[in-house]
């Protein structure tokens, strides 16, 4: 079973300092780094990692082939990656001492992905495969109708969350992944819970506080505990975990199951400085389950 993800593709600038910044503040950081991020690229890597077979369907500018060529090192098929005219996407990461973090974001490219090309992308999709997207490209919409059309298993993140472009995607999506923020975002815009929102699957991450799977169809909801770790970098650690998430289900994995393996993997994440670039593989995420005390 193969995982598409219409995802972004972005350069990320990291800036640690000893605080995140008070309106009319100017600090200077005590580091500086660039690495491969946007949540697109992020779940493909994490994918890509955990054993599935992974295509990226995205856009890139001129100065963004050493993020293409990341996302292949890690494993992501990367042919259906344009190159466009315009910017690449980038990220501005500002992370304090605690590893908590403030961002911004220029979508770039990211946001000139044609319907057209998009759907071209999931042409060799078959039924069963897995189509993943996030709110930091166009096409989505048209990209998840035609998934489902196709027979897909259809999961979207509502993040960066964006009423609008939620409602528009809801009817085709079997999988609904949200923090528990964007949870409360979604229940103000619609006047509803999530769960209510008629999406077959809901998982809600709520950081250091596990996350949860609700089954809205049979009405079974679980939670999966956190695992305790030093925390360094929380920046991409929700990706991490959507990315686990998805290849677990996509090879069969029962949702304890996959919920389990990613927040071993998102516990794994957080005790490194980075986004994508920092992501853990499959057996590192492995050993640290084996290390845990048992249940």
């Amino acid at each position: 079973m193969a995982i598409y993800n219409l995802g972004s593709i972005n350069i990320d600038h990291f800036y640690r300092l000893p605080h995140l910044p008070r309106p009319g503040e100017t600090l200077a950081a005590g580091s500086y780094a660039q690495g491969l991020g946007g949540k697109g690229a992020n779940q493909s890597v994490a994918a890509a990692r955990a054993g599935a077979r992974v295509h990226h369907i995205g856009a890139i500018g001129a100065e963004g082939a050493p993020m293409r060529a990341k996302m292949q090192a890690a494993g992501v098929e990367c042919a259906q990656v344009a190159d466009l005219p315009g910017a690449t996407g980038h990220a501005i990461i500002l992370l304090d001492a605690y590893g908590e973090n403030s961002i911004v974001l220029y979508p770039g490219v990211n946001r000139d992905i044609t319907p057209e090309a998009a759907i071209a992308a999931l042409g060799s999709a078959r039924p069963g495969d897995v189509l993943i997207l996030q709110n930091e490209t166009s096409a989505q919409v048209e990209a998840a109708r035609f998934a489902r059309e196709q027979g897909l298993f259809v999961v979207y993140s509502a993040a960066p969350f964006e009423a609008e472009a939620v409602r528009a995607i809801l009817p085709y999506v079997d999988l609904l992944l949200l923090n528990a923020l964007e949870a409360e975002q979604f229940a103000a815009a619609t006047g509803q819970p999530v769960t209510a929102a008629g999406v077959p699957n809901v998982v809600i991450t709520q950081g250091s506080e596990g996350a949860d799977w609700h089954d809205c169809a049979g009405s079974e909801r679980f939670s999966q505990p956190a695992f305790p770790t030093e925390v360094v970098d929380t920046t991409g650690a929700g990706d991490t975990f959507a990315g686990y998430l998805v290849a677990a289900l996509a090879e069969g994995l029962a949702p304890r199951a996959a919920m389990r393996l990613a927040a071993a993997a998102g516990a794994v994440k957080v005790q490194r400085a980075g986004t994508a670039d920092a992501i853990p593989a499959r057996a590192e995420v492995e050993a640290f389950l084996t290390a845990q005390p048992s249940e």
